[in-house]
Formats: C-alpha cells, structure tokens, sequence
C-alpha cells in the first residue's frame, strides 16, 4: 500500500513514467487524431502504454488527458465529452497502477494567452481549468501534473483553479525554458519558481523543451528562490530527423548523468518528457537504486520574502539590498493624473513607470484611488500598462477588496498588496484575498485604537498581524510589516518610536519591514534633507524596504552610501558604478534641452508600446509636412527595429514585443486613411500555415503579426493545414515565401512532405520553417530556406532572404 504522495517524495526519489504522444503513435493514433479520444476509443492501447512504464519500475503513471480542456477538445468536436474523456483517463491509469504506483492526472496549456498579451481573460482561462480539472479529481486521481507550460500567468490561473476545487491535493507545476534560460514569454526560473508556489504548488519544475543538462540548470535556478521540492522532466536531447522520422537522440544512459547532481539539488521526482521511453525509465530507476535517496531540504535562507513579475524578481530581507519601491503612480496631489484616470488613460502611469525604474526602484507601487472612477477597473488597466512598460514586481495600494481582486487577477506574478492592518475588519477583508491569489502583504502597524504611540504598542499589533495571517495559511515570510512613518513637524518624538518598532520586530518576529519613508518631512522645508537622513537611520535600524521616489536625488544618494556602509553592496560596486566620473554638484544651471523630434517620438513610442498616443503622433508628424511613408520608414520602422534590438539582448521579452506590435497596427491604420485607398508598398507575400495534424498556432500568429508590422503581405491559412491546400495557395497567390510551423515532434516531419510538395509542383518560392520542436540541423535536412528559433528572427531572416 502506498504513503501519501508528499509523505512519500520525502522518503524515497519517485520515477515519473515518458512520452504519451509517440508510443500512442506507434499503437495507431493517427495524424490528426486526438490522442485523448483514445480514452474512449482505444483504452486498451492506453493501458498497454502505461503498462509499459510501470514495469519498466515508474512509480507515477501520468494520464492521457494533456488535450483534455476544452479549448483542446473542441478543435477535434470532442467538448462535449470533456468530463466523460477526463473521467476515463483516471480509471485506465488506476487499473494499470493499482494500489502501489501513483496516478498523476495531466493538464497542459490551452494553446491560447491571458490577456492582455491574448484574448482570454483570467476568470475564463480559470474557467477553462476549473471544467477539465473537477472530472480529474472526483475519478480520484493521486496528483495533479501542469506541464509544457509556456505563460506563468496560463499556468497561475490553472492553479488558482484547481485550489478552488481542492486545498488538499498535490500538484506538480511545471514550466517549459528555451536554451536561453527563459520561457518563451521571457519568464526565469527564479520568477516562475516564486510564482508557482506563492500559488498553490507543491512540487515546482522544468519538463521538455531542454534535455536533462538543460533541466538541471534551470532547476539550479529555482533552487536560489524556493526550498519545495523539485521534479526533472527532460526530453531525450533534441530532436533530429531519421529516414523520415523525428528521432530523440539521448539514450538512457545519458538521462542518467546528472543524478547525483540532481539529488542534491533536492530533486524528488525525475521522470521522462519527449522521446523518452520505457528503456529510458528503466535506466532511471535503475540509476537511482543504491544512491542515498534521503531528503535534504535546501534553498534561500528563510525570512526573505520574494516578489516576481512576468520577467523579474525581487528579494526583500536577508543580506539584500533595501528594495526601493517607486510612490509616483497615485493620484493624491495630482490633478492631472486624476483626470487620466476619469478619462481611462494611462500615459502618465506608463512614464512614471519606465522614469521610476530608470531611476532604480525594484518594485513600482500602483494607487489608482481617485475619486468617482471605476477602481476595479483601472486597477486592471494600470497594472496591464505598468506590466507591458517595465519588468519591476508590483505593489497594488488599494483600500477597496474589489480593486486589490482585479489587480491580483491582472497580474503576472507574485505581488505585494498594500495593505492590511490589525483591525478585525481589514484582517477579514483583505487577508482571504493574499491567501487566494499567492500574494504577499505589507501590514500597518494600527488598530481599532488608530497608530500606537509607543515603538512597543506597534510591536504587539505586529504580532497579532502576523497571527492572523497565519491562521489563514498565509506564510510569515510573506508579511511584511509597516511600522509607520509620522509626520516629524507635528509629532517630534514620534519618529524614534518608529525606528524602536523596526528594531522590536527584527528582534521579536524576525520578520521585514518598510517605511513610507517621504511622510516624515512633510510640512517642513528642505524635504529632501529631512527625508534622506530619516532614511539613513532607518536603513541601520532594519528597514528591509521603503516606499521612495526614486528620481530623488537625496534619497538615492542616502540608500547608496547605506547600502555600502551596511555592507549590502559588496565591494560597494552598485555605488562605483553609479558616481563613477561623476563630478560633484556646481551652482550653474542645467543645460535646457528642447523637444524630441517627431521621428524619435514615433519610435519612442513604438518601443514604449504607448498605443494611447501613437495616433495623436501620427496626426502631428502628417501636420508637420511628413509624408506616410516617411513616418513609417523614419519614425515607426526604427522604433521597432530597435525592438528587435533589445529582444535580441535580453531586454525585452514577448509580452513588450506585442505591445509594440499592437502600437504599429494602430500607427499604419491611421497612415492607410491618409492612403485614401492606396497601400504601402508590400516588401513581399507571405504564406504562413501551421501543418496538417498540429493545432498549435500561437507562434504562427505572431510571426504573422510582426511580418505585417515589417510591411509585408501575409496569408494566413491557419492551423491543421493539408499539404494539397499550401500548395494551392501558394501557387494561387504567388507567393515569395512560404513560412511553416509545427510545435509537436509528432508532426514536424510533415514539413518535410509540404517541401516535397511544393518542390513537386515546380514552384519556385523560399521556404522557412520554425516551432518549438525544430531545429537548424532538422531545417537543413529537409531542405528548406532558412529557419528562425523565434518570431522576431523570422522577420529578421526573412526580410534578408527577399532581399527587402
């Protein structure tokens, strides 16, 4: 009889059984057909395979539900049968495994994005996983595994979803990373890893994409952010083609390699992804047999509580620098943003966002109360924008439960919520919130009784705080403590009570703490310098974090000097780096400078992703005597390129790409009326399709998008497309270039039959060939024109291939 599954990975390293897809191909699915359909069809075929893996010594059996959503299920008219398929998959896993092996329930993505980088919004993709996940659970299912994820905020949702079905049950979360160390919506491990247990996740890893050496340095990552255990998930090395077959290269014994690396990183469950087989599952078990499987936890040293976003991550307490959080987004003493606000603009919040994180703050708090709007709602929007601008974590400052939930929902990662305090009322209101969404929380140090004057009676609110919130299973590292910063003009003797109070709570609590650092001046003159030096002393007294404007000097210059002083900046680099050649201040006044040109403002706001005032731009470059196509060439076309530029290095990922993207549609939609009919000279046609037998068409769609951006003229004719079809079309449209995508191993080789094709038919055209599963060599052996890991690549080669 089996332990409990958490019991169990803690005793002994569990093997995970290998691929689902090519030994179902092997039985007789065929192409196009949904493998979940086997389920009802064909389970015999589907035992046969599970069978496999458990003799060869798996403990866990993963069910044949991968494509089990809805949004799957519908593109082969199997929706109605979600529950029934789900259902079925759990008893043919359950009969194989009997009572000593494990069934892992799988759920894979949906092939679609969360808003605003897609179409769904949260509450639907929820949805979506909430429908496919209850049938798992209630067949009785040991475990849940989300796998191949490629957006943290799709696999967030899934969940949140499941956590609302069951608190008890284990889930497996895993990502999948490019060779590049990132998702591909640019997320790293350390923030998925944050991500991924702030929400619900008991177990946190990598499977496919990468072989196992790959796995490992992700893995290694993770390790920095999380003390979870974590699962091994490779594919066998990376796929090649073989007498007209995608071949997996890695042998057994090469999945074996790392073991002894991996057990010490804490790794408690290895198992197989693509092209892995039940010979490579017996190697695995075989590997691990004699080998001290006893449990070590290790990771981060505890009491530090990190923040993520889709792109970054932040660290607050323990040896880190003090997190410096930018203030400027609320609308308190400015008009002009307010009005932004009540019209549901954003510019303002996308400057000061990109300003403040230029700047140096490591989180960007995000206060849209302004009075007689819609908060919820630009709650929404503000965390949309600031998201899409810079890759800080968020701080949502709201005192309404309805505008911190669409804020929770609208973001990527995990966030800090500002805030709770120790009133019974706030603790109910605010409190089931953080616990639900994966959040962290900044907690005020008053009660029903208002702001305790002494550093002692604050101390003691702290601790009722952070009893509350861990009564509702809230983690106390996940508490961080405002001790509260009064105004020095109006209560002198106060300002030492707040810094007693940091002290009593490192001391008492050992938990972290932040100030509203700015409060302390107010009323006074010279700010800056009461402010600075308040800061100092607070810094030596324990502060872990401060809520600043970091585009004040003062304050910048006083969190530098600290943070060498307390030896939070090793060989005080950060400091060097920011004064090196800096002379110092002189009384002469700064050199005025004028107004961008229009061309950079266009790019500018290209690369910003500024949609809001792209248009205007346009208006105002056509008023100045530009022609459209040299606001195109000149302003617009430049913007992106460097767009390209800084994805290329790592500075900007997916999410920022669409955004420029969308930013350029709006520019050339107003430029075609200025065209009064006419168009812009095409830079080529284009025929995109993803092959017959895949349904995945997401990169596809975005190379689509960025082709059209470039100039060029494109056809898309979809997913799951024949070969007869692109050869018709292509003939048809005469077409310069036909671009094709496959994302599964099973049905990349179809691209070699469209070449074939193609080159049959005698049409002379260049081909291109991209997907999560092909490779430069596979491009090559085929024979195609030229490949491209990524959609911004594609344009870049393409565009070079024409000529244009």
């Amino acid at each position: 009889m089996k332990k409990p599954f958490l019991q169990a990975i803690r005793e002994r390293v569990l093997v995970l059984d290998g691929a689902m897809g090519t030994m179902l191909q092997e039985q007789g699915l065929r192409p196009g057909q949904s493998p979940e359909e086997l389920n009802l069809t064909m389970p015999e075929v589907v035992a046969g395979v599970h069978r496999q893996y458990l003799e060869a010594g798996a403990d866990i059996i993963v069910t044949n539900t991968f494509g089990g959503s809805r949004e799957k299920l519908c593109h082969y008219g199997l929706e109605g049968r979600l529950q029934e398929i789900n259902a079925a998959a759990v008893a043919i896993a359950r009969s194989v495994a009997g009572t000593d092996a494990y069934v892992a329930a799988s759920i894979g993505p949906t092939g679609k994005f969360v808003e605003p980088v897609g179409d769904l919004t949260f509450d639907e993709m929820t949805g979506i996983f909430r429908e496919q996940a209850r049938p798992l659970i209630e067949a009785g299912a040991d475990l849940i595994t989300l796998e191949t994820f490629l957006d943290i905020k799709e696999i967030r949702a899934a969940l949140l979803a499941i956590r609302e079905i069951s608190a008890e049950i284990p889930v497996i979360a895993m990502l999948t990373f490019d060779d590049n160390g990132r998702s591909v919506l640019g997320t790293p491990p350390e923030a998925a890893a944050i991500t991924l247990e702030a929400a619900g996740a008991d177990i946190v890893g990598s499977n496919c994409g990468l072989g196992v050496d790959g796995i490992y340095q992700i893995l290694s990552a993770m390790r920095r952010v999380t003390r979870l255990p974590l699962i091994c998930q490779a594919n066998a090395g990376l796929p090649i083609l073989k007498e007209g077959r995608t071949v997996f290269p890695g042998t057994p014994e090469e999945m074996t390699a790392y073991h002894d690396r991996l057990l010490e990183l804490g790794v408690r469950i290895v198992g197989g992804c693509c092209g892995t087989t039940p010979a490579h599952i017996g190697a695995i078990r075989e590997a691990l047999a004699g080998k001290d499987q006893s449990y070590r936890e290790t990771g981060p040293p505890r009491g530090v509580t990190f923040l993520s976003s889709r792109s970054a991550w932040v660290a607050i307490g323990g040896d880190n620098p003090v997190a410096l959080i930018g203030e400027r987004i609320n609308p308190t003493g400015k008009k002009g943003f307010a009005a932004e606000l009540a019209q549901g603009k954003v510019s303002y919040i996308r400057r000061e966002a990109m300003e403040q994180v230029a700047a140096g703050a490591h989180l960007l708090d995000v206060n849209v109360g302004a009075p007689g709007i819609d908060e919820p709602a630009a709650m929404e929007r503000a965390v949309f924008c600031v998201a899409g601008a810079v890759t800080a974590p968020l701080v949502l400052d709201s005192s309404s439960p309805a505008a911190l939930e669409r804020g929770l929902k609208a973001a990527d990662g995990k966030v800090l919520v500002n805030s709770v305090s120790g009133e019974e009322k706030s603790l109910a209101r605010v409190l089931p919130l953080i616990r639900k969404y994966g959040a962290a929380v900044i907690g005020l140090t008053l009660d029903e009784g208002g702001i305790p004057e002494t550093g002692e009676g604050r101390a003691v609110v702290a601790e009722r705080i952070v009893a509350a919130a861990e009564a509702t299973g809230i983690a106390r590292d996940n508490v961080v403590l405002d001790c509260l910063t009064l105004t020095v003009s109006a209560e002198q003797k106060r300002a030492r009570e707040t810094l007693k109070a940091i002290r009593l709570v490192k001391e008492r609590l050992g938990l972290n703490t932040v100030l509203g650092v700015s409060n302390i001046s107010f009323g006074l003159p010279r700010r800056p310098l009461i402010s600075s030096t308040f800061f100092a002393m607070a810094m030596e007294a324990g502060l872990d974090a401060a809520i600043v404007n970091p585009k004040e000097e003062a304050m910048m210059d006083s969190w530098r000097s600290a943070m060498v002083l307390l030896n939070r900046d090793p060989k005080a680099a950060a400091y060097i780096e920011a004064y090196r050649g800096v002379s110092a201040p002189s009384a002469a006044e700064p050199v005025q400078q004028g107004p961008l040109d229009i061309r950079k403002r266009l790019a500018a706001a290209v690369i910003g992703g500024d949609r809001e005032n792209i248009v205007p731009l346009v208006e105002q470059a056509l008023q100045e005597g530009l022609s459209p196509l040299e606001v195109s060439n000149e302003g617009l076309v430049p913007g992106l390129e460097e767009v390209g530029r800084r994805f290329e290095c790592n500075q900007f990922f997916l999410p920022q790409v669409m955004s420029s993207a969308d930013t350029m549609q709006a520019a050339f939609a107003r430029l075609k009326e200025e065209l009064k009919g006419g168009a812009f000279e095409s830079r080529g046609r284009i025929l995109m399709a993803t092959v017959e037998g895949d349904i995945h068409d997401i990169g596809k769609n975005i190379v689509c998008t960025l082709l059209e951006n470039h100039g060029f003229e494109v056809l898309d004719l979809g997913k799951n497309v024949p070969a007869e079809r692109i050869v018709a079309a292509a003939t048809e449209q005469k077409v310069d270039a036909v671009g094709l995508s496959a994302l599964m191993t099973t049905t990349m080789a179809e691209m070699e039959n469209v070449l074939k094709k193609l080159r049959d038919a005698g049409i002379k055209t260049f081909t291109m060939v991209g997907g999560a599963v092909v490779t430069q060599e596979y491009a090559d052996e085929i024979g195609a024109d030229l490949y491209a890991k990524d959609a911004l690549e594609a344009v870049a080669r393409i565009r070079k291939l024409l000529g244009k």
